[in-house]
């Protein structure tokens, strides 16, 4: 099958062990057939859920240094995926680079990778909230899950909520700048998750069946998936839909195996992963 052949970057951490951030995105985009390349934003011996001791190295200092690299070899990016970031000014070394090293028409994917479950992650406050608020501004589609959208949008956080509540985060986090929402864990019901796609003024809604008890990294792993995708030239929706069936089946091939507790087993479903993107 001939397809546009596209390189993205991808900016976040890297936990060696974990299964999550650039762990997964570089397999699963790759997988997909798009050029990817990397932007470590720290490197980490292991995530930090559930694991204790770990070893953290913060780059943060280097990222102007690589975009100096970059510009005088005149690389260019077709596509920017940023995903878990640290600190406030990491997000502004990035902003500048996606500024920087863009090709013509290029397109910013942004998971504000700080909170769920209502609150922020450990490390993070209101002012890194604020902080990602211009990246939400440069961002042609942004993948938060509620917790996010409500902290961006400055709406209350709600557990339980209707079509309405998750129009109003839509539509808060396209008044902050964002072209597309594609609104993650949303479901109305014990029963189903899903994923909600705000686009052109329409919201469109794919549910699925909710698998009691999350696993570390699934949202590295849909966000990567939706990345890979749509840059193989599938419609957000279909991305959206595509990425959410394919997390599902990551955690219906890992939740059997409790000693594997720490992410997901992605790799077991790229086959199908691959297939849905070569009909």
């Amino acid at each position: 099958m001939v397809y546009d052949y596209k390189r993205v970057l991808t900016i976040q951490d890297i936990s060696c062990v974990g299964q999550c951030s650039l762990t997964v995105a570089l397999p699963i985009i790759s997988a997909c057939g798009i050029e990817t390349a990397v932007l470590p934003s720290a490197v980490l011996s292991t995530h930090t859920g559930g694991f204790s001791g770990y070893t953290f190295r913060d780059l943060t200092d280097d990222l102007p240094k690589i975009l100096e690299h970059w510009k005088k070899e005149n690389l260019r990016f077709d596509a920017f995926y940023t995903g878990y970031l640290g600190s406030a000014k990491q997000i502004e070394y990035v902003r500048d680079i996606l500024h920087s090293v863009r090709k013509e028409g290029s397109v910013n994917i942004v998971d504000p990778a700080m909170a769920d479950n209502g609150k922020l992650y450990p490390g993070f406050d209101a002012a890194f909230v604020e902080a990602m608020k211009p990246l939400i501004a440069d961002a042609d589609f942004v993948l938060p899950n509620i917790t996010e959208a409500a902290l961006l949008t400055g709406i209350d956080y709600r557990e339980s909520y209707n079509e309405e509540y998750v129009k109003a985060l839509s539509e808060g986090l396209v008044q902050l700048g964002a072209k597309t929402v594609v609104l993650t864990g949303v479901g109305y019901n014990p029963q189903t998750t899903g994923v909600s796609v705000y686009e052109n003024g329409q919201i469109s809604y794919y549910p699925h069946r909710k698998i009691a008890g999350g696993c570390h990294g699934t949202g590295d792993v849909y966000a990567s998936a939706f990345v890979g995708a749509f840059l193989r030239g599938n419609s957000a929706f279909l991305s959206a839909k595509i990425a959410a069936n394919y997390t599902v089946a990551c955690i219906e091939n890992t939740i059997g195996d409790k000693s594997h507790w720490y992410g997901v087993k992605f790799e077991t479903a790229l086959p199908e992963l691959v297939r849905k993107l070569n009909p």
